[in-house]
């Protein structure tokens, strides 16, 4: 029997839909995340999960709050769940980013212009940086799951990017062609039936994929 980890990335802030780095910066959902989390939270609890645990910011928090009620859970929130910390970016816009530190800004977009390259601006993590914290977490997940069992973690769209990139042992250059999850989306990682570790098995699902009665059960 196989074990299965949801990796569910929060529903929208107000930030998201204005195109703002929030890294650390504690930004609670919008209505429409809360919408988001709450159409997502009865279509995750009908898999029956064990546990749900999530990054301990707002706008994760709030989501998990909502799909752990629909599973009868509490959440436990575990810090190692965050998001980059992307520094003095925290709360710019890319344009607003260019304008106010443009050295930094400079360096950011010639290493590629992503979350994964946040250590080019001043107090901002590095890939390593998260990953010392969130592979640890995830690998915990998935040890105190039973063969059978499913869980669900619930944090942020780059950080459950690399972090599934990690879990998996894809190679890092593997993120360029793996786009971060929408809000409130999901991935599924799951051991292989066959056997030799783990598969991701589903990539950005979403509560609309589950919403007509042919597409459920």
């Amino acid at each position: 029997m196989t074990r299965t980890l949801i990796l569910l990335r929060h529903g929208q802030t107000a930030w998201n839909a204005e195109g703002r780095a929030q890294g650390h910066t504690d930004v609670p959902l919008d209505d429409v995340g809360r919408a988001q989390a709450a159409a997502t939270a009865p279509v995750v609890a009908a898999l029956a999960p064990v546990f749900v645990r999530s990054s301990d910011l707002a706008r994760a928090a709030e989501t998990a709050e909502l799909v752990a009620a629909a599973c009868g859970l509490p959440v436990a929130r575990d810090p190692r769940l965050r998001e980059f910390d992307v520094g003095e970016r925290s709360g710019l816009t890319i344009a607003e980013f260019a304008a106010v530190l443009p050295a930094e800004h400079a360096r950011w977009a010639a290493a590629g212009g992503s979350f994964e390259n946040a250590d080019a601006v001043s107090g901002a993590e590095s890939t390593s940086d998260v990953l010392a914290r969130m592979l640890p977490a995830l690998r915990s997940a998935f040890s105190d799951l039973a063969p059978g069992e499913t869980g669900v973690v619930v944090g942020h769209g780059a950080a459950l990017r690399v972090g599934v990139l990690a879990l998996l042992g894809w190679e890092g250059s593997a993120s360029s062609s793996l786009r971060a999850l929408d809000n409130c989306g999901w991935a599924t990682v799951e051991d292989s039936a066959l056997g030799g570790g783990l598969r991701l098995a589903a990539y950005n699902r979403i509560a609309t994929d589950f919403a007509s009665a042919g597409s459920v059960g």
